[in-house]
């Protein structure tokens, strides 16, 4: 939703936004067409596709005078056509050719444009408005078809305009042949395909061309384009932006001295700015962002440059920063946006006291807001955005009094929105959203009051901070131009505004994500202008009815997900509205499916989970809209087949559910298909193989269903990203094919019956993340190219086979593996001592990103997830899967002691060996593992006391030792006490608490580390008296009768007094 709602607040172009247009005129209403001219639209429309109707008055039966269809213009005096405008555009190509104002935009509906757009093919007919002096095709959509030839046959254009009209291939020479066009605009970066150049000669054919717009076109592979754009003397406008320039070739000198906008920008070039630029003495706009430009630029330039974009280059020297302050005419300046500058805002700007427009955004700026801005009294647009600023704005930014546009967005900045900005009474628009500004919300409108700013305000961000409290009831009625407003992600709570229907020019309302409480209240319906309306998880109840709708006939898209809101209407309802966007997830709509949704011919997107619908997919719902991509009916109570569906679905999500019966078809270009939780039956290999090959990154999810037979053995015809198959009745081996799937990260088939050894072919999925393949017959011994094929790998469970053998020692090589689960096999040997090198578990990277394989787009979020036994039960972890830290390899026949190079993994939170026929003494540094929150030692032969360093894990919330041999006193500490008796049980030479048997012996608590001395005190106190009582009790005799024999007796009587000292 962020992405729609923001899709471009600064723009780098020379143009003005206006809202939706189309570009429709008229001629002098006195003059008739000529008839042989009125056909040849009528022949030109069979050809086109018109959803929207757009040309409903051109009709051989309605109005009979072609002058007044429209879009069509006439000649005054002779009713010639000669004007043909069907461009479906929201920019204003006057405005692009001719304004300096900066392309400031706030919201480009595309919604509503994509609809109005026009298609299909070009008819010839257009041969026979031979007095055509103006057409324009563009923002439509023909779908990469070639610009017609023939179009080079209408000799008197003055005038040719197809850009972003989705044309692709190669440019047609014959355009060479129109001699007298003034202005052609090839542009072609939004929509469509790509439009290509083989060969630029016939360029230079149109001698009379002032305005040239070719961005996006691939003019790559012509190395003399510069020389032959150079013949046309009489160009004011060349664009030539994203075009796949690399070079430029030698110019002495520029032809083209009248030109005074010159846009290259979004190419490669990585090289110096050639010195002709600087020789262009009515050079007005320069734009050369995104092009890898560097070295030194001539001191001296022309003199009539207002407007420099040199945004993108990262590479802004301070010789270039010194040459862009010293022209202190500037009216427009770009060059610090994205540009990775860091520090201070750079205070060789304050000289640039003639800027209308200041752009610094995308960079790492760190320090507070200068307060020397505040004398920029012609700054007419501020973009400061997506900077790490700091600090509260200025109250002196009250003094910017022609401020227009104000963007401050995605920084740090904090405390009150200050008051002074309510005396910027230009002010139209305005961002602070992402910062942490805080305060209440009624006071921050309140401050819009002054001089009437608020009526002004046409843009209103303010989402993404921290300001709190209630609206007003009559605080919204000042914002009477206001068409978008977004206060996201506050903490602003109480009623939602009663007045809302006061904000008539209302377009995107944006309110998600705060505590607004209570109903919606029916004014929302008046809003006869709203095209988005955004109001996710909040605390909304109670019932919306048909009045909640009734004048939104403008409305797109309605998200209200997250809410307790009953949907109320009646079973005949028809809405006003056509949506592209619905969600409506968590609300009442059952228990029957919304029949009004098949009237909704344009829907995109329909999100309706956990809406208490209890159903049958009915019959119309398969093809009710041929632009639905992206479906959520999970969590519901649908039952019975779910049937095939010709809907262009790329994702469906229809987990939860209670449908049956055999897998449906879905369109090939299907991305993400989730059937979880379902009770589909029988075999999938119709599904699976039933395809032509596919390059689409696919994500299949059929978890926890009843299908059943052998895997398919059809992999390569699909490109798989995650495949889930856990929970169901599969048999056999893992087929060959599934090599093939070299671009998977995410493998599931856990709790099936498949069975055999693991084939090598998999080893292929070198991108794999996550592998479970736990609870199956799967057999042999665990393959050595896990370790040294998987290097991504996080997460591995081979739990619950019938794998044997050592566990291999390249296992160790999966320095990423966070879960790592080899339980209830049958593999024997000795713990690895390599596991030292499994880096994740011991080096902690703390991020609070979830484990996230994918994201499809703005909307879908695919989060992997993991089962991990802790704490002696299963545990199903997604979103904090990337904290968790577990190994356990328990119910094997292991041998041998623990190997202290275990208790190096000290992040790991759960270990667990039980179950083994492990030996020897519990490792002494086993404190070391301070993360542990779950250990289980038990069923093993261990023996030897518990290290007193296990008083120190202090997170341990899980613990059994039980069923070994462990001696001694339990280490004193409030962690180890705390747990039940049966966590020790077993062990009868073990005493203390929580153990009911007493310590016979009371010795002092050894201190950390002390547990090793104990043992040698204890070994050398038996060695030490066995040795005196048996070697001296054998030779006692012979030394009695020597003469020194009194003083080494009294000597060897001091020893066994001291040994016997310790030992009591």
């Amino acid at each position: 939703m962020e992405n729609s709602k923001r899709i471009v607040f600064w723009i780098l172009s020379l143009a003005t936004i206006s809202s939706i247009t189309i570009s429709f005129s008229n001629g002098n209403l006195d003059v008739l067409c000529i008839e042989s001219e009125r056909q040849a639209p009528l022949r030109f429309k069979q050809d086109l596709k018109d959803p929207m109707n757009r040309l409903s008055t051109w009709s051989s039966a309605g109005e009979g005078d072609c002058c007044k269809w429209s879009g069509v213009a006439c000649d005054n005096l002779t009713g010639h056509v000669i004007e043909l405008l069907l461009g479906t555009s929201f920019i204003s190509e006057a405005d692009r050719a001719t304004s300096t104002t900066p392309l400031f935009i706030y919201e480009v509906n595309f919604l509503g444009h994509l609809r109005y757009r026009l298609g299909g093919k070009i008819n010839p007919s257009l041969l026979n408005l031979k007095y055509l002096n103006y057409l324009d095709l563009s923002y439509n959509d023909f779908e990469g078809i070639q610009i017609p030839s023939f179009i080079g046959s209408l000799k008197n254009l003055i005038s040719l305009n197809l850009s972003e009209a989705g044309f692709g291939g190669v440019i047609p020479h014959q355009l060479g042949n129109l001699s007298s066009l003034r202005y052609l605009n090839l542009r072609q970066r939004l929509f469509g395909g790509r439009l290509v150049v083989d060969n630029l000669h016939w360029l230079s054919d149109l001698s009379s061309l002032q305005h040239l717009d070719m961005s996006g076109a691939d003019l790559g592979r012509e190395f003399d384009w510069l020389l032959v754009i150079n013949k046309l003397s009489s160009l004011v406008e060349l664009r030539l932006s994203w075009c796949e320039l690399h070079q430029f070739p030698p110019l002495s000198a520029a032809n083209f001295t009248s030109l005074a906008v010159l846009d290259l920008s979004d190419n490669e070039f990585n090289s110096l700015i050639p010195r002709w630029v600087f020789n262009l003495k009515n050079l007005y706009a320069l734009h050369l962002s995104n092009c890898g430009f560097h070295g030194p630029i001539p001191s001296s330039g022309p003199s009539s440059l207002k407007v420099i974009d040199f945004s993108g280059n990262n590479t802004l020297t301070p010789l270039m920063l010194e040459w862009i302050f010293s022209h202190k005419d500037l009216t427009f300046l770009y060059p610090i946006y994205c540009n990775s500058m860091s520090g201070p805002i750079p205070v060789g700007l304050s000289n640039l006291t003639q800027l209308k427009g200041l752009f610094m955004g995308s960079n790492s700026l760190n320090s507070t807001i200068p307060t020397w801005l505040c004398n920029f009294k012609h700054l007419e647009f501020l973009g400061l955005d997506e900077n790490i600023l700091e600090g509260e704005i200025p109250s002196c930014f009250g003094n910017l009094v022609s401020i227009i546009g104000l963007d401050l967005s995605y920084n740090q900045l904090e405390g009150k929105i200050p008051k002074s900005l309510g005396k910027l009474c230009r002010l139209r628009k305005l961002s602070l959203s992402s910062n942490n500004f805080s305060g209440g919300i009624s006071e921050t409108l309140r401050s819009f009051s002054s001089c009437s700013v608020g009526s002004s305000l046409e843009l209103l961000y303010l989402d993404s901070n921290k300001l709190s409290g209630e609206i007003l009831a009559d605080q919204l009625v000042q914002f009477r131009s206001l068409t978008s407003l977004s206060l996201s992600e506050n903490l602003i709570s109480g009623p939602f505004p009663a007045s809302i229907d006061r904000l008539s020019c209302l377009k995107q309302l944006y309110l998600s994500s705060n505590q607004l409480n209570g109903s919606l209240p029916e004014s929302l319906g008046q809003l006869s202008n709203l095209e988005i309306i955004d109001l996710s998880r909040n605390l909304l109840t109670g019932v919306v009815s048909d009045v909640h709708f009734i004048n939104l006939t403008r409305l797109k898209v309605f998200y209200a997900p997250g809410n307790s809101l009953t949907l109320k209407t009646s079973s005949d309802w028809i809405p006003p509205f056509q949506l592209v966007d619905l969600s409506l997830d968590s609300w009442n709509l059952g228990p029957k499916l919304p029949q009004w949704i098949q009237t909704q011919r344009y829907l995109e997107t329909l999100l309706i989970s956990n809406a208490g619908i209890a159903d049958i997919i009915p019959t119309w719902f398969t093809n009710f809209s041929s632009h639905l991509s992206y479906l959520n009916l999970s969590h519901n109570q649908f039952h019975g087949n779910f049937p095939n569906t010709t809907l262009p679905l790329m994702t469906i999500d229809v987990s939860s559910n209670n449908f049956n019966g055999s897998l449906p078809h879905f369109s090939s270009e299907i991305d993400i298909i989730n059937l979880s939780n379902n009770s589909f039956s029988g075999a999938v290999s119709h599904f699976f193989c039933n395809r032509s090959t596919s390059y689409r990154f696919s994500h299949v999810y059929m978890s926890n269903n009843i299908l059943s037979g052998e895997l398919p053995d059809c992999w390569d015809k699909w490109n798989l990203g995650i495949l889930n198959l856990n929970d169901n009745n599969f048999h056999g081996a893992i087929p060959n094919s599934i090599g093939s799937l070299t671009y998977i990260r995410s493998l599931h088939l856990r709790n099936n019956k498949l069975s055999g050894e693991l084939p090598s072919a998999v080893r292929n999925c070198i991108k794999l993340l996550s592998v479970d393949l736990s609870g199956n017959e799967f057999e042999g011994n665990i393959p050595p190219w896990i370790g040294s094929s998987f290097s991504c790998l996080m997460a591995l469970s081979l739990r619950s086979n019938n794998f044997e053998g050592h566990i291999p020692f390249e296992i160790c090589s999966l320095t990423n593996v966070q879960i790592l689960d080899l339980a209830r096999n049958s593999l024997s040997g000795k713990i690895p001592r390599c596991f030292h090198n499994l880096s994740a578990m011991i080096t902690f990277h703390y991020s609070t990103v979830p484990f996230q394989l994918y994201y499809s787009d703005g909307e879908v979020e695919l989060i992997e997830n993991a089962i991990v036994v802790t704490k002696g039960k299963e545990v199903e972890y997604s979103k904090v899967l990337n904290l968790v830290m577990a190994m356990d390899l328990s119910d094997n026949n292991l041998s041998g002691e623990i190997p202290m190079e275990l208790t190096g993994l000290v992040n790991l939170q759960t270990l667990n060996v039980s179950n083994n026929l492990l030996t020897g003494r519990i490792p002494l540094k086993i404190g070391d593992m301070r993360w542990l929150e779950s250990l289980d030692l038990s069923k093993n032969q261990l023996f030897g006391e518990i290290p007193a360093s296990m008083s120190s894990l202090t997170f341990l919330s899980h613990l059994n030792m039980s069923c070994n041999n462990l001696t001694g006193r339990i280490p004193t500490s409030t962690q180890l006490q705390s747990f039940d008796e049966s966590s020790f049980t077993g062990n009868n030479q073990l005493c203390g608490p929580p153990l009911h048997q007493n310590c016979s012996i009371t010795k002092a608590e050894p201190e950390d580390g002390v547990g090793q001395g104990n043992f040698i005190e204890e070994y050398g106190l038996r060695l030490g008296l066995g040795f005196l009582f048996g070697f001296w009790g054998v030779l006692g005799l012979f030394l009695l009768n020597m003469p020194w024999s009194i003083a080494y007796r009294r000597f060897i009587d001091g020893i066994v007094l001291k040994l016997h000292g310790l030992s009591v």
